[in-house]
């Protein structure tokens, strides 16, 4: 299996970070971000949308980081990682939007503005990032782990851009239920420090 990979992307992380802890063995093909190679020819093709990361698995290919963490985890994750019945399933995809929505538009929107100069409105992404830091740690005041009450792709999908909310101006300090369950998804075997 072949990921077409940025260093430096949370979304790409999300995907090297779950295949860490589970075992499974990706080729990781680093992509020529800044010339442009993920919105040409052959990767063009492969998502037209222009955006990191893609899974080729064979002649399947999966595209966006939370649809390759419900593939692996489904295909070759086990059940420990996606369960089979459907309360587990919604629990967890509930996440999954968490980190393509909330975390998305506030915690990744101010990092890519201040690492990486990106055309987008910093305050409110400033702005909105205490209210998605208060939920999420109200969350794991009362929960170990995200979804279906042990470490599963809800918690892959949302570390990432938490952990690296700091490299946006985002202060992490008040949220001690989140720093207690960053370190313990870091103990986790397999674990794959963030970029």
């Amino acid at each position: 299996m072949k990921l077409y990979d940025l260093e430096a992307s949370g979304n790409c992380y999300k995907v090297r970070l779950f295949a860490s802890l589970a075992n499974i063995e990706l080729d990781i093909e680093p992509v020529d971000f800044l010339g442009g190679a993920h919105k040409q020819p052959p990767l063009a093709d492969l998502n037209p949308l222009g955006q990191l990361p893609i899974l080729e698995d064979g002649s399947h290919v999966v595209r966006d980081s939370q649809a390759i963490l419900v593939y692996l985890a489904g295909v070759y994750g086990g059940l420990a990682w996606w369960p089979a019945h459907p309360r587990g399933q919604a629990e967890i995809v509930q996440w999954l939007s968490f980190a393509a929505n909330e975390v998305q538009h506030s915690l990744c929107a101010a990092r890519l503005v201040q690492k990486f100069g990106y055309p987008l409105d910093q305050s409110v992404a400033l702005a909105s990032s205490p209210a998605v830091l208060a939920l999420l740690d109200k969350h794991l005041e009362r929960h170990d782990w995200l979804a279906i009450g042990r470490p599963s792709i809800a918690d892959c999908a949302v570390y990432p851009y938490v952990a690296l909310a700091p490299e946006g101006g985002v202060d992490l300090g008040p949220y001690s239920h989140i720093a207690r369950w960053m370190t313990r998804l870091e103990a986790l075997p397999g674990y794959l420090p963030k970029p």
